[in-house]
């Protein structure tokens, strides 16, 4: 079945599934991005040092909001970017702590901590599981989407393609190796953090990719609002702290680059939207 506008409905089962979604990244970045100093008595496992936790909690606070926009949309056509980059995030995470069981506080005295490992295992098996049926379900339909609404600037997609292959590349080297953590990134990581740390970066530079595939800035509307939210938290780590930065390190810069890329490119694209809006309500009339 189709909507009026022409395209393949949000199913019921996705809505739900965005909706867990959402209570999920809230307690991730309570617990992550203002607890990082606290991670060792309630979190699924200690996260040293606090930067390496405040770093995640930022990206779930975008996970957040992405999952918060989506849920107002009606429409596949406008979340499909935005469902897939948070399947590909819990199909790695997943991945990432099967790896390092070990760190996680499964058998920890404190309850709090021992519920949180035993709470996020849980979560992160049957999360994506839901996530790919749901996918298969939205994409089974042969109906056709509707045309860009609005394309994508070409300066836009460039630095889109720049960012994501930066995203890409690193994450995928620090999943794969781990150990590279001290030529990739701004401060130490332990395996399980990089590999979660690449988890996030693999899964916002799928979608970009997915987005360039697109070429409809309308359809980015939402991915560009937490891409804001993303540079903009991570940029608050690094000053938040300062006494673990490897700032001889290029990696340091190359992630103030990236970050503030981010920001300024979302930015720009939710203005080039807004300008866009009177001329897309006119020619709906």
């Amino acid at each position: 079945m189709m909507d009026p506008s022409g395209s393949r409905p949000v199913l019921p089962g996705t809505r739900l599934l965005l909706v867990v979604f959402t209570a999920l990244t809230l307690l991730a970045f309570v617990s992550l991005f203002l607890g990082s100093g606290r991670t060792d008595e309630y979190f699924a496992w200690t996260i040293a040092p606090p930067a390496s936790a405040a770093f995640l909690g930022a990206a779930y606070a975008a996970g957040c909001v992405l999952v918060v926009l989506s849920l107002r949309e009606e429409r596949w056509a406008r979340i499909r970017v935005p469902f897939v980059t948070v399947l590909v995030f819990t199909l790695l995470t997943l991945l990432a702590t099967l790896l390092h069981l070990d760190p996680f506080h499964f058998e920890e005295p404190g309850l709090v901590a021992r519920s949180a490992a035993w709470f996020w295992l849980a979560v992160y098996v049957v999360i994506p599981v839901g996530m790919l049926v749901m996918l298969v379900r939205q994409e089974r339909s042969r109906q056709a989407e509707p045309p860009a609404a609005l394309p994508l600037p070409g300066g836009l997609a460039a630095v889109l393609a720049a960012q994501g292959a930066v995203f890409l590349v690193v994450g995928a080297v620090l999943f794969v190796a781990p150990a590279t953590e001290s030529e990739l990134w701004p401060w130490p990581l332990t395996p399980l953090t990089a590999r979660a740390v690449a988890s996030w970066l693999l899964a916002f530079g799928i979608g970009i990719v997915l987005a360039l595939r697109d070429r409809d800035l309308h359809r980015l509307e939402l991915a560009a609002v937490a891409y804001a939210v993303f540079g903009a938290l991570e940029l608050v780590v690094l000053a938040r702290y300062v006494d673990v930065v490897r700032w001889g390190s290029p990696a340091t810069w190359v992630y103030i680059v990236l970050m503030v890329s981010t920001l300024l490119s979302a930015g720009y694209a939710l203005r080039r939207l807004r300008a866009a809006q009177p001329v897309r309500a006119g020619a709906t009339t």
